[in-house]
């Protein structure tokens, strides 16, 4: 099935004391698609954000359509021990729950193998995704990709540092994802860090076709007309 835009707002950039009408606000009355959601735990990034008690609370305000389509909470897992929450995370409402290369390739523990890891996850419903640093060479990601164990729903480059939002884009980064979308034409392929409407261009062109937008589409004062213009840039170059 060829690949969909989907424009995923990251829900760090929200204003967090009202974070269940910021994220009503923005699937309801914005028109995105999924809900970027930043889970970092002091260890794997030197930042800590929220967990899975908060993501129970923001389930809530928005319903995921029974296509996948519309209100998917993609639970981005900047923490060490990924192996460690993924129970947690379904039962607080997570639908696609994205875990770290490098934390797995860290870890010494065979359950956090991102065959296995992604084993649990499909296990309970859930979709799976695998994330890459900036300085990560996606061919760590082919072996996965390509053999015959269960395989991630998702790729996301990071063209950022994981940690902090409203970091700049890392244009260097989109070779990566161009190989991958030359590779696997039918994969969804995540970006996240510094996107808008300054940089969306050049990440539908390598190929992205999950976009996570912070501040472009939180802080905007017309966030409807960011996240239209997102998705027709991704459309237009998917199309071709």
């Amino acid at each position: 099935m060829a690949p969909k835009p989907i424009i995923a707002p990251s829900i760090l950039a929200s204003d967090f004391g009202k974070l269940f009408s910021e994220c009503s606000r923005i699937i309801h009355d914005a028109g995105a698609d999924w809900l970027h959601i930043d889970i970092m735990d002091g260890h794997f990034v030197p930042n800590i954000t929220i967990g899975a008690p908060v993501v129970t609370c923001i389930r809530g305000a928005v319903e995921r359509n029974a296509d996948w389509s519309k209100g998917v909470f993609d639970c981005h897992m900047m923490v060490a021990e990924p192996q460690k929450w993924v129970s947690d995370f379904k039962e607080a409402g997570c639908d696609l729950y994205c875990f770290h290369q490098e934390a797995a390739a860290a870890s010494k523990d065979p359950v956090t193998s991102p065959t296995e890891l992604i084993r649990q996850i499909h296990a309970l419903g859930m979709k799976a995704g695998v994330a890459v640093k900036p300085g990560t060479p996606v061919d760590v990601l082919y072996p996965l990709l390509d053999g015959e164990g269960e395989k991630p729903d998702m790729v996301l480059v990071m063209t950022v540092e994981p940690g902090f939002g409203g970091q700049k884009f890392q244009a260097r980064c989109m070779p990566k994802v161009a190989a991958l979308r030359a590779r696997y034409p039918e994969l969804d392929i995540e970006v996240d860090g510094g996107l808008g409407l300054g940089t969306i261009e050049q990440a539908a062109e390598a190929g992205a076709n999950v976009i996570v937008a912070g501040t472009a589409v939180f802080g905007a004062a017309d966030p409807a007309e960011v996240v239209r213009t997102l998705r027709e840039t991704v459309q237009r170059h998917l199309a071709r």
